[in-house]
């Protein structure tokens, strides 16, 4: 049986900024290394037949509905997997407030059978079991909305963390997976810490060890060393992770310049550095394969530092509205040349969706724009957010030029997109954004931005393997 096949229909993609790139045309997509690699593409073809005869290879042809088409899946660089169920509680929190109030007892119940979220309960249940729901949950909900790769902070916990990756991999989810590192007393609750540098570094090398087992290559899951974010973690702990990431060369994962709160305690914690990102540079953190969440209130001296470490930006815009940390500029941070792309920060973040980030980066862009005297040069575009979601993601997490687009040598994550087909009589055939059929494509695609939702999303593959499939 041959593992090659053949896509054919309607390519969209971004390949720049503010360029939205509409093909018709056919794939072929060779999965027998078990990576599923775009092996050739023409688009000049004009039918599935067509599609055999061009390509010149025997291979099933897959096709999307007249009103579908393909697109590349979306890049999550920042999402917290334990703290889903937490989706839509904030209150009136602001971030640090909010950590000690819903997050850390919600990600130490997934661990710690002591946890304050059993205080009531006098038969807590297995935090294992707890965990695993949680993590199946998250992992095919992201994917149900096309997220075909995501940069995860799971727990403390070993055990849970190593049950987060293993999920992922079995799923079918491209993942990077962080054990999240707090061990700063005055900082961190005494049930959700570990107890010292020692025994930080010790636990995440044995979930870096259990990433490598499940999969050497590092393709399709990777360990991406977590510490929380400067105030949760003893100037020892981020040197010696600083130095670990070096000398593995793994990614790493971090918040900063999220809150004025938290800007505030990091300088009344490190008074010795000039800056957020400065405290990172100095333990050996701000690297290339760093990825920074939120970075709100960067100064420029700082964006200075990011770009030349060439550090990574996570933008999350819904996270940022919705606890009031701020505006993300970033045009200014795509202008000096740094990485930037999106994340839901689940649970910060309300919704599981990059689709819903696009929208929403869409949004603040015009917040920004506003106090910035009407300066529409920091207005995002749909093509804009479209290209952070997917190409930009994909330079975040050191996947460029492997993913986010159609061309020969990339990877097949894919989503098959399908819009609603709106018929005489006003009814629609496809549950979705409504299509009258007058309207051009750059504006279909518009329309699905502002509009869709998981709904709209029929079929996702990573590496080649169908992975979700709405019925």
């Amino acid at each position: 049986m041959t593992q090659k096949r053949i896509y054919f229909g309607r390519f969209i993609s971004t390949p720049r900024p503010d360029e939205l790139l509409i093909r018709t045309g056919a794939v072929l997509v060779d999965r027998r290394d078990g990576r599923g690699v775009i092996e050739k593409v023409n688009w000049s073809v004009n039918g599935p037949n067509d599609a055999v005869s061009k390509l010149g290879v025997e291979a099933p042809v897959i096709t999307t509905k007249e009103t579908g088409f393909f697109f590349p899946g979306f890049i999550d660089t920042h999402i917290h997997a334990p703290q889903y169920p937490n989706v839509g509680i904030f209150g009136k929190s602001t971030l640090l407030d909010w950590l000690t109030t819903y997050t850390f007892p919600l990600e130490s119940s997934l661990g710690n059978p002591k946890s304050p979220m059993y205080h009531d309960s006098s038969s807590p249940p297995d935090p294992l079991a707890r965990a695993k729901a949680v993590y199946n949950r998250v992992i095919s909900k992201t994917l149900s909305h096309g997220t075909t790769t995501a940069s995860y902070y799971a727990t403390i916990h070993v055990e849970t963390t190593n049950l987060l990756a293993e999920l992922a991999f079995k799923i079918g989810q491209r993942a990077y997976i962080g054990r999240v590192c707090m061990d700063r007393p005055e900082t961190c609750p005494d049930y959700y810490r570990d107890e010292s540098t020692e025994q930080t570094i010790a636990n995440t090398k044995a979930s870096i060890e259990f990433c490598k087992d499940l999969d050497p290559t590092g393709e399709r899951l990777a360990h991406i060393i977590t510490p929380r974010f400067a105030p949760s973690c003893l100037p020892e702990t981020l040197s010696q992770l600083g130095t670990l990431a070096k000398k593995d060369d793994l990614r790493i994962q971090t918040h900063i310049s999220e809150n004025l709160n938290e800007i505030k305690l990091v300088k009344e914690m490190y008074p010795e550095h000039e800056s957020y990102a400065g405290v990172y540079d100095h333990h050996g953190l701000l690297t290339p394969r760093t990825i920074l969440a939120h970075a709100v209130h960067l100064s420029k001296e700082e964006m200075a530092l990011v770009k030349a470490r060439n550090a990574k930006i996570s933008h999350c815009p819904a996270s940022n509205s919705a606890l009031g940390s701020g505006f993300c500029p970033v045009r200014e941070l795509l202008d000096v040349g740094i990485d930037v792309g999106l994340g839901t920060d689940v649970s910060g973040g309300y919704s599981p969706s990059i689709l819903d980030a696009v929208r929403n980066a869409c949004i603040v862009s015009r917040h920004v724009g506003y106090l910035a005297g009407g300066n529409s040069r920091c207005n995002l575009s749909v093509a804009d957010g479209l290209w952070l979601a997917t190409m930009g993601g994909a330079k975040v997490v050191g996947m460029e030029g492997r993913l986010g687009g159609f061309e020969e040598g990339m990877l097949w994550d894919v989503q098959e997109i399908v819009l609603g087909d709106v018929d005489e009589f006003g009814d629609v055939n496809e549950t979705g954004v409504d299509i009258f059929g007058w309207e051009d494509w750059e504006n279909r695609v518009a329309k699905w931005v502002w509009n869709g939702d998981d709904r709209n999303v029929r079929r996702v593959w990573v590496g080649g393997r169908l992975v979700h499939e709405r019925k």
